[in-house]
């Protein structure tokens, strides 16, 4: 998957306050993700991430979770 630093991320469950939306601020075996609504940061193992992944924000432009 071809995630990187300052992408957003839209997850399948939403954060405690509500949002899906997460900022991309670290991309390795570990991805540092903020949080969109109320700026929570997380570290979560990369496997884990792209399970729950449900949309990719590159650039403005929204992609699909394949790529297509």
């Amino acid at each position: 998957m071809d995630i990187c630093v300052g992408d957003r991320v839209t997850l399948k469950k939403p954060h405690p306050c509500g949002s899906f939306e997460w900022e991309v601020l670290r991309v390795g075996a570990d991805f540092r993700l903020k949080c969109a609504g109320c700026g929570h940061q997380i570290m979560s193992p990369r496997s884990q991430v792209e399970k729950r992944i449900r949309k990719i924000e590159k650039f403005g432009q929204p992609l699909a979770k394949n790529g297509n």
